[in-house]
């Protein structure tokens, strides 16, 4: 199987025009092909965004985490801007092995999540939002200097290396099937 990241539709129109049997996802820029044998691994990874604006770089980590067998349960627009959002959805994120949060702007969301949860949290700054973000700098500096324990971080809208960083996290616990 093959895996490709950060693909434009030009990329897979192409494939498709050669006949190479892939599947193009345009919301995280994701191709994936079509043949050979997918691994499997035991485990639940929860995706969670701060808002809508950081759901291509979460889908990003979703797929990959898919792609390398991966089970994925999606929480989307529970940032911290209104907690509740979060509070409403937290015990079904505690129930994950691990925890990917994507957000922008101040990226706040990885810290709380990691207060929140006993699993291993993937922060995962975006680019997105408006204000002082810097194009993701902000959110970076945020989630580097956080005091939650259990966090680590990857480089802005990295969603490919939150995913594999997820899946290597599961290999580690034996959750290969």
């Amino acid at each position: 199987p093959v895996l490709g990241t950060k693909c434009s539709r030009e990329q897979a129109d192409f494939l498709a025009q050669n006949q190479l049997n892939t599947i193009f996802d345009p919301c995280s820029g994701i191709i994936v092909s079509g043949w050979g044998k997918k691994p499997s691994l035991n485990g639940s990874v929860a995706v969670c965004t701060g808002g809508t604006a950081d759901i291509p770089a979460a889908e990003e980590a979703a797929k990959t985490i898919e792609f390398f067998g991966g089970t994925v349960s999606r929480y989307y627009d529970v940032g911290v801007a209104g907690l509740h959002r979060l509070l409403n959805k937290i015990e079904e994120i505690r129930k994950a092995d691990i925890v990917i949060a994507a957000a922008g702007m101040e990226g706040a969301l990885a810290s709380v999540i990691a207060g929140l949860t006993s699993a291993p949290v993937i922060a995962l700054p975006t680019s997105v939002g408006y204000g002082a973000g810097f194009g993701g700098i902000a959110p970076l500096l945020s989630m580097l200097n956080s005091c939650a324990e259990g966090m680590s971080v990857v480089n802005i809208d990295n969603g490919f290396g939150a995913g594999t960083l997820a899946c290597r996290i599961l290999r580690m616990k034996g959750n290969v099937s």
